[in-house]
């Protein structure tokens, strides 16, 4: 029977703190998410009642003006929803990027490490599959930083949009809001 080493036990412990790290950022995403679901059906449903009050003592021709008064608000509530669960999610993504980061970079100087010793215990002319290791080692870290870049892009990308869709909410709504002026003479 062999025993695990000090090295190999506190490899354990670091995946199994790692799996932690993940899962706790996962049940936090969930309670966010849950969170901000939660305050906006209880919103939405206060909303409705306080819409359905005002619409229960007018005339049918009044109700279609009334129910275009409700639109507006409500886009802009879905855009903040929409705004909420995006920041979120990047914020998710990013907390999430950097642990595996931590645990890659961990991953990669043993690897190394494994390389370097067994290039000391090799006979002559295996240079070339050391070479071949250290090069796959390289390429790899090239790989993930790569996939974090390109990740970093597409979720700046994303909120840039986001951000242009609101800006060009908040551009219509006061360009609706501001008066009209009509048959202006010169």
């Amino acid at each position: 029977m062999t025993l695990l080493s000090p090295e190999h036990v506190a490899n354990a412990k670091a995946n199994v703190d790692a799996f932690f790290g993940v899962a706790g950022k996962a049940f936090e995403v969930v309670e966010k998410l849950v969170a901000l679901n939660l305050q906006t059906v209880k919103a939405t449903l206060a909303e409705t009642q306080e819409n359905l009050t005002k619409v229960s003592g007018t005339e049918p021709q009044q109700w279609f003006t009334l129910q275009a008064g409700f639109i507006g608000p409500s886009a802009e509530k879905s855009l903040s929803y929409g705004r909420q669960v995006f920041d979120i999610t990047s914020t998710t993504q990013a907390e999430l990027t950097q642990l595996a980061l931590t645990h890659y970079e961990r991953y990669n100087d043993r690897m190394q490490a494994l390389v370097e010793e067994a290039a000391k215990h090799t006979p002559a002319g295996s240079e070339a599959a050391i070479a071949a290791w250290k090069s796959a080692i390289a390429a790899t870290t090239t790989l993930c930083e790569t996939l974090q870049k390109t990740g970093q892009q597409a979720l700046q990308f994303a909120g840039s949009n986001l951000d242009a869709v609101t800006a060009s909410k908040a551009v219509r709504s006061n360009g609706e809001q501001a008066p009209v002026a009509t048959g202006a003479k010169r």
